[in-house]
């Protein structure tokens, strides 16, 4: 079974920046940005779901993809086929992720005894019963994949993949880190500061301006995010969401993934799902909630960018 569907929609993507970099971990910049402990990890050892075959172009050795599932993992945003569809043929594809975690490479032997490498590739296992159910989803998946695993191992695969019929996985399943915690700290700040005075004065906004709420009782509170520098890769992001409603961080449930932001307030008063242009260190992620301005303000530090 060739890889057809993951060609179109490898074209389809062209113009996105690489979904999911995985890069070198930089030590934030003292900036007088609130950070918050590092996250607690457990180790899983994930659960096989099926395995890929392809070669290694830059040198002609077999690879092995480990597709695995493992709860532990955030869900991707539960969107119809049509809606993909939609996705990929708009301006801006990259606005659906898909939460994965792209294992460290293993050497192990074909059976001829021939050596090969093979990958581990995790998702929550919700997402890949949708992967399993249609082409179009499987295609737009494993292009995905290929590309994280080009970008992260600077190496290049082949298109022209397979998934083994009578075998989930190849060699050994390695353990994996998983966060335990993905909600930063949230603390309560009574004394007023201005809106965006974490960011620079000349901070470019980056995902949307504030704006009014379409509907009186419409639940998602406006926002602005803004990176700095203003321009190239940013250091960090820094998200300010007006919570009118909102008396106290006690009432927040605030989850920051590595490329998005989920906020629930008490009672369902407001509520935020957002995905984020930039990978970020989860870990450094900080906020404050103002009482006196009412808005909560989040400082992300982002994943160095690697120069080629």
């Amino acid at each position: 079974m060739t890889d057809t569907d993951s060609k179109q929609f490898l074209d389809a993507l062209g113009g996105d920046e690489r979904l999911y970099q995985q890069l070198l971990l930089e030590a934030a910049k003292n900036e007088g940005i609130p950070q918050a402990a590092a996250a607690p990890y457990h180790t899983v050892t994930p659960k096989p779901a099926f395995c890929v075959k392809s070669v290694n172009k830059g040198n002609n050795e077999k690879i092995f993809i480990n597709v695995c599932t493992e709860e532990s993992l955030p869900k991707a945003k539960d969107i119809s086929e049509e809606e993909l569809i939609e996705v990929l043929q708009s301006l801006d594809p990259s606005s659906y992720r898909v939460p994965m975690s792209l294992g460290e490479p293993h050497a192990e032997t074909d059976l001829k005894g021939m050596g090969c490498t093979a990958y581990d590739v995790v998702v929550n296992p919700n997402f890949l019963q949708k992967v399993n159910g249609s082409h179009t989803f499987m295609g737009f998946f494993m292009t995905v994949v290929l590309e994280g695993l080009e970008y992260k191992y600077n190496i290049e695969i082949d298109r022209e993949w397979k998934i083994l019929k009578n075998k989930k996985f190849h060699g050994k399943i390695q353990p994996q880190n998983v966060r335990s915690q993905h909600k930063p700290w949230i603390m309560d700040m009574d004394n007023p500061y201005e809106p965006s005075g974490i960011a620079s004065k000349n901070s470019k906004p980056l995902i949307s301006e504030m704006k009014e709420n379409s509907k009186p009782r419409e639940t998602e509170p406006k926002y602005l995010i803004v990176q700095d520098p203003p321009e190239g890769h940013p250091e960090f992001l820094v998200a300010e969401i007006q919570l009118p409603k909102v008396k106290s961080a006690n009432t927040l449930s605030l989850d920051v993934g590595e490329d998005r932001i989920v906020l629930q307030t008490r009672s369902n008063v407001n509520h935020l799902d957002i995905y984020l242009p930039f990978n970020i260190v989860q870990e450094e992620c900080g906020a404050q909630f103002n009482k006196n301005t009412q808005i909560l303000t989040i400082t992300m530090i982002v994943q160095p960018a690697v120069c080629s």
